[in-house]
């Protein structure tokens, strides 16, 4: 299957296709194209490309929605290996005027109250986003210029014939100011659709070190990675914000979760040097959040890569 590259602009742009389908033949995945007017994410914390509302293959389903309602102006209603990229030039903004989320656009500073990611911003500049598919992959790129800043940023999904998702990113800086900051990838894996519990495990190449934000008696971290006491009550969330390798030297971008119970798993590796990692889990998902730092001076292009391969 092959698209025609489909460009949004204004809000009279015409609508997208809801979805596309990938496979190489063994693995599939359904993604959500960005679009200002219908896309299925439209808030303003997370980048828009890339999204995945199902990833199997092997027997397994690694990906599926999470939550019961959607809702595309909620800040986490999304699934998949999705990326967010800290908030440029927030602070030199005053209240009225813009600043840069990557992936989302140029937004609009409300009051004087720090940045905070949950909240729903005015999207002033949405920026130009292109989207074209084949069979295997989908390759997105959003434009945008303003007066201080602009980008052409670059990512592509590609379902390779080894059982992986592979994630290439561009980004080049077209404006006058640098480009700076940290990108996670929030990593909504679903595992056949797991209970965080007992059956959930997440190892780690290393000796991982963090501080939990209160005394849980759910989880434990190990010198290999981080088990689940018992089966998280509805409701119930555990969070260590900075979750790291003991010896800095060793801390490779990678980690692997694994469902227990039915085999499915995924093991993420990259190519970026790793600031850290968040560990953010409910009932129904596990989340590990690794952080990088990027920076982009002008006329600079960057590059990086995800991988994550699919474990039955």
């Amino acid at each position: 299957m092959r698209t025609s590259p489909t460009i949004f602009q204004t809000e009279e742009a015409p609508q997208s296709p809801s979805i596309l389908h990938l496979t190489n033949g063994t693995t599939t995945a359904v993604v959500c194209p960005p679009d200002p007017v219908s896309g299925y994410y439209r808030a303003t914390r997370f980048d828009w490309s890339g999204v995945l509302s199902d990833l199997r293959g092997r027997g397994h389903r690694y990906v599926t929605p999470w939550k019961n309602r959607h809702d595309p102006l909620c800040h986490d209603d999304l699934s998949g290996p999705v990326d967010e990229f800290t908030e440029i030039g927030y602070e030199r903004a005053r209240p009225g005027e813009e600043f840069l989320k990557i992936g989302v656009g140029m937004l609009r500073r409300y009051s004087g109250e720090p940045y905070d990611r949950f909240r729903l911003y005015e999207i002033v500049n949405h920026g130009l986003w292109e989207t074209t598919a084949t069979r295997d992959r989908v390759e997105f790129r959003h434009r945008l210029l303003s007066d201080e800043y602009g980008y052409d940023y670059r990512k592509e999904l590609r379902l390779t014939h080894t059982d992986r998702l592979r994630i290439d990113y561009t980004l080049k800086n077209l404006g006058p100011a640098v480009l700076a900051g940290q990108v996670c990838n929030h990593n909504f894996f679903t595992l056949d659709r797991m209970v965080t519990g007992p059956d959930t495990a997440i190892r780690f190449p290393f000796h991982p070190v963090g501080t939990w934000r209160e005394a849980y008696d759910c989880v434990t971290l190990g010198r290999d990675g981080i088990r689940f006491n018992r089966e998280l009550r509805p409701g119930e969330t555990v969070f260590m914000g900075d979750l790291h390798a003991q010896d800095s030297a060793s801390g490779t971008y990678g980690f692997c979760i694994l469902n227990l119970l039915t085999g499915a798993g995924i093991r993420v590796s990259g190519n970026a040097p790793l600031s850290h990692m968040v560990l953010w889990a409910r009932r129904g998902i596990a989340c590990i959040e690794p952080y990088t730092t990027f920076r982009a001076f002008p006329g600079e292009t960057i590059v990086w890569r995800l991988e994550y391969e699919l474990l039955a």
